[in-house]
């Protein structure tokens, strides 16, 4: 409620139930149990702890204990239980959950739970907002953040974004839109006898994977290209694989460049293949899910010229912009492409206003107001702060890389792109390193100081951590290193997993 505003409470009902004498409604077993202000003040004071816990790392992950396997095997609650009491039960339930805000998770990408995107999920949360149909300021506030990244990152301002649950359904998103752009009949007649491809690298995410079936074009439909000695697409490859489709009467849909393989971080030659696909008039859509905002850091902006001249781009704000989850966005450089993508005429939507729905430019028709989160972010720390945070990101990862180097019993992969440094633990005397190493990844998880998990590059297992939450510090990073020495040596020696 704004506090400059007058507002009428119906019935003379008051903060905290219905006004003596006013007929109870049939929801009224839903209303708290206690004052709002109560309920709030434990929420508050979880979080507040929950940041606390986060401003450093813990020595270890607790184990699940009785309390928390006893609420796991309850069955549907038919009474009620006090809400300070389930709050509780919440605190720890959460606390024992394996949380990637912590300043020591480097497995996988995740986000890593800005403080104010909290507050600002909570408050959107709370008025419930749905973008499915003009929301007023909300709708304009979207298209404002979308344009924001938009900039962040060195795409035309002239564009239209919608902001999705995460990077699979903004892929899929912006493929649909290559898709009707190559194949225009295919939302009324289907995929039937139509042959098409879309191209990426064979380090690209599996959302590609999944977009093209969820598509219809089929798996075998995608065309993986080679990688070079950096991991990058082969820009000549792509350029025969095309040529090779076009004479086959295959209809090229769209290429994939990846900004930031999740893999290595690889990030490809974008340039050169919005070259081969503009002298072929394909679809060229970015996928910078991950990697695209270390676009806006001068030290790095130049692996990712030529991503203003893309049809389509995706980031995802709960990674590299700090975000809490979701937090997606899916950028078209021609408005009409979502439209002509998603666009219905539903009877029971209203069509009296001159501006056109979300609903007409997405795949949801229930769309909070996910936004918000990122808006508010920019506003409160401004986008050089945002910079700066990616910047020492990439500086830790270079840093990282460096460390790795000084020890004969650590091989590192390759120089980092941007923030992935995958690296592997070689004590002398072990044979089969890649089982070594996957035992290691779980034997640092189960020790709980920090977290990473394996991966396999060109059938090596290797460990893979990514340095992308703005609360790590140089000894969180660099901690890694003796933690994975320490414990990969006492696995050499034991052979087993066990701790002690």
């Amino acid at each position: 409620m704004n506090p400059d505003r007058t507002e009428p409470l119906v019935g003379g009902a008051g903060l905290d139930g219905a006004a003596e004498g006013t007929e109870a409604p049939d929801g009224a077993g839903l209303r708290l149990d206690v004052g709002r202000e109560a309920a709030l003040a434990r929420a508050a004071a979880i979080v507040r702890g929950a940041w606390r816990s986060f401003d450093r790392f813990r020595p270890g992950q607790p184990a699940i204990d009785d309390r928390v396997r006893e609420l796991l095997n309850v069955g549907l609650p038919e009474a009620p239980t006090p809400v300070l009491d389930a709050l509780n039960d919440v605190s720890r339930i959460l606390d024992e959950s394996i949380a990637q805000p912590r300043p020591r998770y480097f497995a996988f990408i995740g986000s890593s739970g800005l403080e104010i995107g909290v507050i600002a999920d909570l408050l959107a949360a709370s008025y419930d907002l749905n973008l499915a149909v003009d929301a007023a300021a909300a709708t304009a506030v979207e298209a404002q953040a979308g344009r924001w990244v938009a900039a962040f990152v060195g795409y035309p301002a002239d564009c239209a974004a919608a902001f999705t649950s995460g990077g699979t359904v903004s892929n899929i998103s912006a493929l649909a839109a290559a898709r009707e752009h190559a194949l225009p009949r295919v939302r009324a007649e289907g995929m039937a006898g139509v042959r098409a491809a879309v191209y990426c690298s064979r380090d690209a995410h599996y959302s590609i994977v999944r977009a093209v079936e969820m598509l219809g074009l089929g798996a075998n439909s995608l065309r993986s290209l080679p990688v070079d000695s950096r991991r990058r697409m082969v820009p000549e490859a792509l350029a025969e694989a095309i040529d090779a489709d076009l004479r086959a009467g295959i209809v090229p849909v769209a290429v994939v460049a990846t900004a930031g393989t999740t893999l290595t971080g690889a990030v490809d030659p974008i340039d050169t293949i919005a070259d081969i696909c503009s002298e072929r008039g394909v679809w060229l859509h970015v996928d910078g899910a991950y990697g695209l905002p270390a676009a806006s850091v001068s030290t790095h902006a130049p692996l990712f010229v030529g991503v203003s001249r893309a049809d389509s781009i995706c980031v995802d704000a709960h990674k590299w912009l700090y975000v809490p989850k979701p937090c997606s966005v899916c950028i078209v450089r021609r408005p009409g492409d979502l439209i002509r993508t998603f666009g219905h005429d539903p009877h029971y939507l209203p069509r009296d206003r001159a501006q056109q729905h979300a609903v007409d430019m997405t795949l949801e028709y229930s769309r909070p107001l996910r936004a918000l989160k990122l808006w508010l972010a920019l506003r409160t720390h401004g986008a050089a702060a945002f910079r700066a945070a990616i910047a020492g990101n990439l500086r830790q990862a270079q840093l990282f890389h460096n460390e790795v180097t000084r020890y004969e019993d650590l091989e590192a992969f390759d120089e980092p792109q941007l923030s992935v440094v995958p690296f592997r633990h070689v004590p002398a005397g072990v044979r089969d390193l890649d089982s070594h190493n996957r035992r290691l990844a779980l034997l640092i998880q189960k020790d709980g100081r920090a977290w990473v998990a394996s991966a396999v590059i060109d059938g090596r297992v290797y460990l893979r951590p990514s340095f992308v939450n703005f609360r790590s510090t140089d000894t969180d990073v660099l901690s890694l290193i003796d933690i994975a020495r320490e414990l990969g040596a006492r696995l050499a020696h034991t052979g087993t997993l066990r701790r002690g």
